[in-house]
């Protein structure tokens, strides 16, 4: 008999996790000043927002509020890529404890899991931000993006109203299942020039989750 329950953001996590802190620790300082197609990041403001985003859906896993209105520059220590990792490891926790994707959560009140996909969506998304702003390729585990794409799509048009996703991009004829992720973000999944990693039309951030 076949499972049709999907995995758990938790596991899901993990996995995407596996492919974006190696690609968050080696991004080299001098590249921290560098535009991404997020409009009003740099890469040291997109590591600032996504390190946020880490710290604050653990809160969120756990029925707790999640507080986003400090602005810490979380770079400014030395041993920011370590700590990004732990807390990234924590976060997988936090999402892998029973219950965590049940219930609501969030000050919204919205489904466990639905928040839940939106921090996966962000640690997706957002490593293919760094990799574009820096020169180099990232393709998330399929698993991954098979375990947003419904998501996507549901959260899509409360994104765009919140003025977090852009107006949907059409995508390439041959697209693959993430690149059309990407378009229903906003984003270009292959910009016309390498000249500019920022796409027109893309937001700040993939969340829309505030506590």
């Amino acid at each position: 008999m076949t499972n049709t329950n999907p995995p758990r953001v938790g596991s899901l996590l993990r996995t995407a996790a596996a492919h974006a802190v190696p690609l968050v620790r080696d991004t080299p300082d001098t590249a921290l000043g560098a535009p991404t197609p997020c409009a009003e990041y740099d890469v040291r403001a997109l590591l600032n927002h996504l390190f946020d985003v880490v710290v604050n859906f653990q809160a969120l896993a756990a029925k707790r509020s999640a507080d986003f209105s400090g602005a810490p520059d979380r770079l400014a220590d030395a041993d920011w890529r370590d700590r990004f990792e732990d807390e990234t490891g924590k976060l997988v926790d936090a999402w892998s404890a029973p219950g965590a994707d049940e219930g609501t959560t969030g000050s919204l009140g919205l489904p466990a899991r639905t928040v839940g996909c939106m921090v996966l969506l962000d640690l997706t998304v957002h490593a293919w931000d760094l990799a574009r702003a820096t020169g180099r390729r990232f393709e998330p585990d399929p698993a991954v993006v098979e375990g947003l794409a419904e998501e996507v799509e549901g959260m899509a048009p409360m994104a765009r109203k919140a003025g977090v996703f852009g107006e949907a991009v059409e995508p390439p004829a041959d697209a693959t299942a993430f690149e059309r992720l990407l378009a229903t973000t906003g984003r270009a999944p292959r910009p016309a020039t390498t000249h500019d990693p920022r796409p027109a039309g893309t937001h700040a951030s993939t969340t829309t989750e505030n506590g």
